[in-house]
């Protein structure tokens, strides 16, 4: 099996090269550089030929398989900063990725997804079935709306060309390699920098009420090389734990956990994003006989070691 990673040097494709690079398979990691997945007629700058595409890449090296990672994402800042460039960007890469492996005959594609492409009021935990019976939360929607269209893309195209599509929809994610910017980061490495550089006091945005799901990524790797393994169907699988925390109790868990030594106070004037998130994970224990195995202390104690070995 020669595999395709998008995205193989980002957060989550760093942990699902490490677990594919142990195996037999063959594992391909272009960075951005080599393979601009946004440019259907890039291949690399050291093939300068306009004619050396995506698709030629994958026939070139002969790529039956593709784990679709590549995303421009982050938190809520970043979002409504960017609902074009959000939606443009993820779009035209899985529209690419999709199109070219179609055309070259791949085999197997896993798509990656994302919990923001529930809808705002979804009711709790969210089922698969649910994610297109309403509109996303406002800050991220145009995120979301993109990464369930190329869900979509994916089931149409196994309809129509009998590709055989995995969706998977993860959950807010941390754990090594994770982002700590605090511009463009998810909630976990965001509260953890904030601590770490706190001087008796850290401000977190909103009223701590809304609630998240938290997904290790080392699970969600997991999840992705057992999808290689099975033909699940095209349809959504989320990827979760099925259990929720406030964002105001989750600040109070790092503070323990990573023993930091500072008052918290919120600012309800900044938006606290969707009011709940929790998954029903049935599906994937049904289809892909996989379940979460890392509880939320042991993943944020992971993340913040992470970050002070590596800051």
């Amino acid at each position: 099996m020669t595999i395709l990673i998008t995205g193989a040097h980002g957060f989550v494709g760093k942990h699902v090269t490490a677990l594919l690079q142990g195996g037999d398979e063959y594992v391909l990691t272009p960075k951005r550089e080599q393979l601009d997945l946004l440019n259907s007629s890039a291949w690399s700058l050291q093939h300068p030929d306009p004619n050396v595409n995506l698709r030629q890449y994958i026939k070139h090296n002969n790529v039956n398989t593709i784990v679709h990672l590549a995303a421009t994402c982050g938190g809520i800042g970043i979002n409504k900063d960017n609902p074009g460039r959000f939606i443009y960007e993820n779009l035209q890469m899985g529209i690419n990725v999709l199109e070219a492996a179609r055309m070259t005959g791949v085999k197997k594609v896993v798509n990656l997804g994302t919990v923001c492409a529930y809808p705002k009021f979804a009711e709790v935990p969210f089922r698969e079935e649910t994610i297109w019976n309403g509109y996303p939360e406002e800050t991220n929607a145009p995120y979301g709306i993109a990464k369930k269209t190329i869900m979509e893309m994916g089931i149409a195209y196994a309809t129509q060309y009998g590709m055989d599509v995995t969706n998977l929809v993860p959950v807010n994610m941390a754990g090594e390699f994770d982002n700590f910017d605090l511009y463009s980061s998810h909630v976990i490495p965001a509260l953890i920098r904030k601590f770490e550089e706190a001087d008796g006091k850290v401000t977190l945005w909103g009223t701590g009420s809304a609630s998240r799901e938290f997904l290790y990524a080392g699970d969600c790797a997991r999840a992705i090389g057992v999808a290689l393994e099975r033909s699940t169907g095209p349809q959504p699988i989320n990827l979760g734990t099925g259990e929720e925390i406030t964002i105001r109790d989750l600040a109070e868990l790092i503070q323990r956990v990573g023993e930091y030594d500072v008052e918290i106070e919120w600012d309800s004037t900044k938006p606290d994003g969707q009011p709940r998130r929790c998954l029903d994970v049935n599906r994937a224990k049904d289809v892909l006989r996989w379940e979460a195995q890392t509880s939320l202390e042991e993943i944020l104690s992971r993340t913040i070691s992470w970050y002070r070995a590596n800051d």
